[in-house]
């Protein structure tokens, strides 16, 4: 079965903590604090596995979670880092963040790995100039946790086009190696099917067949709305249309229509040069023919689009029309179609912790990972750096939490082994 959409959920590893421990050891006069520090949580890591032309398995496992780091021990022993979660996808694999809808990452062009959310540190014991004898270890960071939306977009340079029945199958079959299921009935096409053309001198390419888009498709109507954004990557853009109207349908009208669907999904499609197979020739009278070849030539040749009658079934006027794709594949920069990156998963901050408390002596006391790292670069001996700590201490609702503990001026506060009055 084909999946070309899948919506999972991913979780980095979360930090070891630290440990608190102390020395105490003979003919060691200071002793000292001797924890290790935390393990780094394992890392969420998408490759490229180049076998794989589904999102199949996303179906059956929808939960990706990395290893946690192992906790600091005693004696200074590292924890053990976790393991990374990786996740194989095809090659042509777009990452988004479900809830913006932005991209995090194109599986494609080149990019075979991509780490998208990285592993808490693993964070160590707390002893620093101003703590000498820790209570706190800190805790590991967080682990990082998204939602994702996986699409996959096919790699071809030209992507095929048109409404239910009209041959695109039959004319994949005829110049290309894909092997299309092919029948006289609506939707034969249930996912998007890729050749390669080869032509004279090794400058072949890869078409894909888009399924039967039609009108309203851009708003979920048919098959077509699930399978547009393979056509996102392509480069130049074949119109199929049933010239000889074997449906009672007219090939101009059927041309505007899909091209207001295409501008309807991504408006830059209709930047992608164009041409237009006028198919199923050999079911028209000479006349005939030359009268519905004429119409689609003289409205929209003008614009640019040449228009080239073919027939698949017996591969008439095939060649002229591979050929022309050729020439624009050939004036179009040949760099893949990627997927700039749009959301960065690394910019989300995790608050670390503190404590506001009381303590038996009426002393009020800060302590914690957030206050140990202000007051380690922050000079309090200085008129700005003391403007600093008196800002930090309001905007982090820390006065506030002194304030619902019944703190009066004049009370004593104390963060480790500096103590402050307050006054308001």
């Amino acid at each position: 079965m084909f999946v070309d959409k899948a919506n999972i959920f991913i979780r980095s590893g979360k930090g070891g903590d630290g440990h608190v421990s102390f020395r105490r050891e003979l003919f060691v006069p200071a002793g000292g604090p001797d924890g290790g520090d935390g393990g780094k949580g394992g890392d969420v890591i998408f490759v490229v596995e180049r076998g794989l032309n589904t999102l199949m398995d996303f179906r059956h496992v929808r939960k990706y979670c990395a290893q946690d780091g192992e906790p600091g021990g005693k004696r200074r022993c590292h924890g053990g880092d976790g393991e990374d979660m990786i996740i194989k996808v095809p090659e042509g694999t777009v990452i988004r963040d479900t809830e913006t809808g932005l991209v995090i990452a194109d599986m494609s062009g080149g990019n075979d790995k991509e780490v998208v959310l990285k592993g808490g540190r693993g964070n160590m014991n707390y002893a620093t100039p101003t703590m000498q004898a820790p209570k706190y270890a800190q805790p590991g960071q967080k682990a990082m946790e998204l939602n994702v939306t996986l699409e996959l977009k096919v790699i071809a340079d030209v992507g095929l086009v048109g409404f239910p029945n009209v041959g695109k199958s039959t004319f994949l079959s005829r110049v290309t190696n894909a092997k299309p299921k092919i029948a006289n009935y609506h939707f034969t096409t249930l996912n998007p099917n890729l050749g390669v053309v080869d032509l004279d001198g090794g400058k072949g390419f890869v078409i894909a067949d888009i399924p039967g888009i039609i009108e309203g498709a851009s708003e979920g109507v048919g098959l077509g709305h699930e399978f547009l954004r393979h056509i996102e990557r392509t480069k130049v853009i074949i119109h199929i249309v049933d010239a000889a109207g074997v449906e009672g349908r007219d090939p101009i009208a059927d041309i505007y229509a899909i091209n207001k669907e295409l501008e309807a999904y991504n408006p830059k499609l209709m930047e992608r040069p164009q041409v237009i197979a006028a198919n199923k020739i050999d079911a028209l009278y000479e006349g005939e023919n030359d009268d519905a070849i004429t119409l689609l030539r003289e409205e929209f040749e003008p614009a640019g689009i040449q228009v080239f009658p073919i027939s698949a079934v017996s591969g008439k006027g095939l060649k002229p029309l591979l050929y022309r794709v050729r020439e624009l594949l050939d004036e179009i920069d040949e760099e893949p179609t990627v997927f700039e990156r749009e959301y960065f998963p690394e910019n989300i901050r995790f608050e670390e912790p503190y404590t506001v408390e009381k303590d038996e002596d009426g002393v009020f006391v800060v302590e914690g990972p957030r206050i140990e790292r202000m007051l380690g670069y922050t000079n309090l001996e200085s008129e700005k750096g003391f403007d600093f700590f008196q800002k930090f201490m309001k905007e982090n609702g820390i006065l506030d939490e002194l304030e619902a503990l019944g703190i009066q001026e004049g009370d004593t506060v104390r963060m480790y082994n500096l103590q402050f009055d307050y006054y308001k």
